[in-house]
C-alpha cells in the first residue's frame, strides 16, 4: 500500500486508536473489536509487553481489516524494528527527526509527537505526514485553531483530552483526524475482555465523526 493510499485511509477513518495495555494478550480481539465497530486505524503502543510479537500476531490475524501502527517510538531503532513487525506508520510523544527519516525510507506514514509551534514546523519540515499535538489537553481546540491561522499546511491530531464533549470542537478548530486512547477504549473493559463495550464505544466515535463530515460538507 502506497503512502498516499495509507494516509487516505487515516483521514477517511477519522480516528487512529491508540491501542495500550499492560498485557498484549487481548489486543488481536482488541482491533478486530474496533474495526468492527467502524475504526480500523490502530497503533499498538511499545509499552506493552511483547508489543513486536503483539504487531506480528494483529497483522497475521487481521491483515488489511486493520491499518495498523506502532506508538511509542522513541528512537529509529525501535521505529525500524516496528516496521518489520508490520507497522504501516509510526506515532511518537516526541519529536526524533531520525524517526521520521525512518518512516519515509521504508515508505511508511510518520506521527511525530510535538507541542510549541516550532516544533509542529520542525516535524512538518522533516516530513511528517500527521503532526501529533500531544498533551491536546492542556491546550484545547483553541490552540488548534490559533495554530491553523499561519500554519494551515500542517495536519495535525490531536491526542489527549478527545471525548464527546470535544471531538467535533476539536475537528471544527481544524483537526484533520483524532487520537484516542482510554477514552476510546475504556480500561475496564479491557480488563474485563469485554470486546462488545469496545466495539460499542468505537462505533459512537465513528459516528460523532460521520456526523460532523455530515453536517461540514
Amino acid at each position: 500500500m502506497s503512502r498516499e493510499m495509507m494516509m487516505q485511509r487515516v483521514l477517511d477513518c477519522g480516528i487512529v486508536a491508540v491501542v495500550r495495555a499492560n498485557d498484549g494478550s487481548q489486543l488481536v480481539e482488541v482491533c478486530r473489536a474496533l474495526a468492527d465497530g467502524g475504526i480500523d486505524v490502530a497503533e499498538i503502543t511499545f509499552t506493552v509487553p511483547d508489543a513486536i510479537d503483539v504487531l506480528k500476531a494483529v497483522k497475521r490475524e487481521l491483515g488489511n481489516r486493520i491499518l495498523l501502527g506502532a506508538g511509542t517510538i522513541l528512537d529509529p531503532e525501535t521505529a525500524r524494528a516496528a516496521i518489520l513487525a508490520g507497522a504501516e506508520y509510526l506515532v511518537s510523544p516526541t519529536l526524533n527527526l531520525e524517526v521520521i527519516a525512518m518512516a519515509r525510507r521504508y515508505g511508511k506514514l510518520s506521527m511525530p509527537g510535538a507541542f510549541t509551534p516550532t516544533e509542529i514546523l520542525t516535524a512538518y519540515e522533516a516530513g511528517a505526514d500527521i503532526v501529533k499535538i500531544f498533551p491536546a489537553e492542556i491546550v484545547g481546540p483553541a490552540y488548534f485553531k490559533a495554530i491553523r491561522g499561519p500554519l494551515p499546511q500542517v495536519r495535525m491530531m490531536p491526542t489527549g483530552g478527545v471525548d464527546t464533549t470535544t471531538a467535533e470542537k476539536f475537528l471544527d478548530a481544524g483537526a484533520c483526524c483524532l487520537g484516542m486512547g482510554s477514552m476510546l477504549i475504556d480500561p475496564k473493559a479491557l480488563a474485563a475482555g469485554d470486546m462488545a463495550k469496545i466495539r460499542e464505544s468505537a462505533a459512537k466515535y465513528r459516528a460523532i465523526v460521520d456526523a460532523w463530515r455530515a453536517k461540514n460538507k
